[in-house]
């Protein structure tokens, strides 16, 4: 397996088949793909993109930490799945936001992925919230400590 960092454009595929199954492939362009300080990670088998995710430098008003990080459409190809791919795309990512100071990532997560989320250290913050058209969700953060 290999990580590194990709454009936005890479993410759109996969976002598509897992995210948005079936519906407009423009729903899979999320607000700040091409901000200076997102940061988008693909990894790779064999030279091929099986899973995805992106962090954007976005502040949620519910948490006092001045340096956050979003992470958002997390996705890995189903075949792929329950491999490793999405640990090693956090593990990459984590220190790559902390060099930017980050203080606190946070994700709206799919209530199917809560656990995954548990075991790398975020804590679910709030009740489960429906996503129209996307399904139910939970707040989850994790907090880096500071230097």
């Amino acid at each position: 397996m290999n990580v590194r960092q990709i454009s936005a454009h890479d993410t759109y595929g996969i976002r598509q088949k897992m995210l948005r199954p079936g519906r407009d492939p423009k729903e899979c362009v999320f607000h700040g793909d091409e901000d200076d300080q997102t940061i988008h990670l693909g990894a790779f088998i064999d030279g091929k993109l099986v899973s995805v995710a992106s962090f954007y430098f976005s502040n949620n008003p519910r948490f006092p930490e001045n340096v956050q990080y979003q992470l958002r459409g997390m996705a890995t190809l189903p075949e792929h799945q329950n491999q490793g791919f999405s640990k090693e795309l956090l593990k990459f990512g984590f220190p790559m936001i902390k060099r930017n100071f980050c203080e606190l990532v946070w994700c709206n997560a799919r209530t199917s992925a809560e656990g995954f989320y548990q075991q790398t250290g975020f804590e679910c913050i709030g009740d489960i919230f429906n996503i129209p058209d996307v399904g139910p969700h939970r707040l989850m953060i994790k907090k880096f400590p500071t230097t």
